[in-house]
């Protein structure tokens, strides 16, 4: 080894560094960073500094790429887009720390200028959030460099670390270390296991400390108020209770998730207010306990992001509750050219609709309650917006912070990423029994699904089956016109190989269409077809 390499300096007959290899070079570069990330994430949670750096490279990531890689890698793995980000992230960090690793053992000072490089493009990264501060980001930035420049220096310096040297009889050559090999070994041994215990309770601090157990006990002491406008009970009928069949009402666990946010945002509802901006009259702002004490309604609504594939999983129903948001503009008063609501996130993330849609269509909400429970943190506490017929890039804005009433001029984040201007829903429907691609017994089945199109509702739904004639499907009672409504169809199948086909006709008398388009600029089109095998 060089003498600028991690041993110092030549080595001799009598004392010679045992080699690191290099899959343990690269592995003290791998727990380097892994130590290096881990305490980075409770340091930039105490110190308020935004996101940690791994979430704020994520979110950067996201911001910059094209939006026809966003709509590839939604469409591939919908709600695992976020999971597989940051495995991508960490497997890029990790690939940085081996090649760190190795090069630190031959020049120490280049490794951990590399690793110091690792954290500041996070500390960049992390100034793009709004609530980040730079000298807390660039602390951050240091601390978590000091760390695993720190782990580094050990491991490597526990690898080379030299044996006693053996005499041997004159005239028979240099002395041999022995024992240097299980020396070595176990204290490598003993500090990667440190740090790796010190990388995994960093990052375990680094959730604990982000706040989401603080808000989850705050969310569950929330009492809903009782709506002065309740909506109705289910009708009987109204849930066939099919098995496979989605439910009338999607669990809040199971409701898809699709935003830009990697790190939900934590936000107390004692900090939070909402304002009202723009193009109004008497701009004004609302605590979370103000909000909660308005008169307030409920509404059965699906919801369905325009990245949903015909048949896709991407769309959900569930009963919201909020403060009708044209009682809020009637309130702020609307100056003339405010045509476009824009809805603003804390962690700036904007959505912008038609203001018409907010005043005309009324189950239009500032939710603060799903399914009779105040919002989990995940589908936007402490209040977002839910517009019935809009797809959520152009209307659902979680975790809101401010109502911003602009000209048609000013842009959503996904309309420059491609996407249109104007997302109503689409009439669609659905087969989820039989499964697609499913092997299933001959006998008397249902095949059964939902279909969806809010603010028109559901007036009919066929089934074609092997190309024959559509076959009118049983519909279940409806809830509302802006809620999914289920649909059956008995079926006795003979063996063999079959395709199905469904379409659904909406409350304006407007049949599904048959022509497939994909999920850009506005939202996928087609009827949903799939084949099985019956023996």
């Amino acid at each position: 080894m060089s003498p600028s390499g991690i041993g110092g300096g030549a080595s001799s007959a009598d004392e010679r560094p045992a080699g690191l290899g290099r899959r343990r070079e690269a592995l003290a570069g791998v727990l380097a960073v892994a130590v290096m990330i881990g305490v980075s994430q409770p340091v930039a949670a105490l110190l308020a500094a935004g996101r940690s750096p791994v979430i704020a490279i994520g979110d950067v990531v996201i911001d910059t790429v094209p939006g026809w890689l966003e709509r590839a890698v939604i469409s591939w793995l919908g709600t695992a887009d976020k999971p597989f980000l940051i495995g991508m992230i960490l497997l890029v960090s990790a690939l940085l720390g081996a090649a760190l690793g190795v090069l630190a053992a031959r020049r120490f000072a280049a490794g951990a200028v590399g690793l110091v490089g690792m954290m500041t493009v996070g500390a960049a990264a992390s100034l793009s959030d709004p609530g980040a501060g730079l000298v807390a980001s660039l602390f951050v930035a240091l601390a978590g460099a000091f760390a695993g420049i720190a782990t580094l220096w050990m491991l490597l310096r526990a690898s080379v670390r030299s044996a006693p040297a053996v005499p041997t009889p004159p005239g028979a050559g240099a002395p041999v270390a022995i024992g240097s090999a299980a020396v070595d070994r176990r204290r490598f041994v003993q500090l990667a296991g440190v740090a790796a215990v010190v990388a995994f309770v960093g990052a375990a601090a680094g959730r604990m400390l982000a706040g989401s157990e603080r808000i989850e006990k705050l969310r569950q002491a929330i009492r809903l108020p009782r709506p002065v406008r309740p909506a109705p009970p289910p009708p009987p009928g109204a849930d066939l209770e099919i098995r496979g069949l989605a439910p009338l009402f999607v669990p809040n666990d199971d409701f898809y998730r699709i935003d830009t946010a990697l790190r939900i945002p934590q936000v107390e509802p004692d900090g939070w207010s909402l304002q009202v901006k723009g193009l109004v009259e008497r701009p004004f702002s609302v605590t979370y306990d103000e909000l909660m004490a308005m008169p307030q309604i409920e509404a059965d609504i699906t919801l369905a992001c325009v990245s949903n594939e015909v048949g896709g999983g991407l769309v959900g129903n569930a009963r919201w509750q909020g403060v009708p948001l044209y009682r809020l503009l009637e309130r702020a008063g609307l100056k003339k050219g405010a045509t476009q609501l824009i809805g603003r996130s804390v962690d700036g993330f904007t959505a912008g609709f038609p203001t018409l849609t907010a005043l005309d269509v009324k189950e239009s909400m500032v939710a603060v309650g799903m399914n009779g429970e105040p919002l989990p943190a995940r589908h936007g506490f402490p209040a977002r917006l839910v517009i019935p017929g809009l797809y959520g890039y152009v209307s659902a804005t979680k975790w809101l912070s401010a109502i911003e009433l602009t000209g048609w001029d000013v842009d959503g984040y996904w309309i420059p990423r491609g996407w249109a201007k104007k997302g109503p829903i689409k009439t669609q429907s659905r087969i989820d029994v039989p499964a697609a691609g499913s092997t299933i017994p001959a006998g008397r089945r249902p095949i059964a699904g939902v279909a969806w199109a809010p603010t028109r509702g559901i007036e009919r739904v066929e089934v074609r089956i092997d190309g024959g004639r559509w076959l009118e499907a049983t519909l279940a009672e409806a809830l509302d016109v802006d809620a999914w409504r289920q649909w059956f169809l008995p079926w006795e199948p003979t063996p063999g190989r079959h395709v199905i086909a469904v379409r659904a006709t909406d409350g304006r008398g407007e049949v599904q269409t048959d022509e497939r388009t994909p999920v850009a600029p506005d939202g996928a089109a087609g009827r949903h077809t799939i084949e099985v095998v019956v023996v």
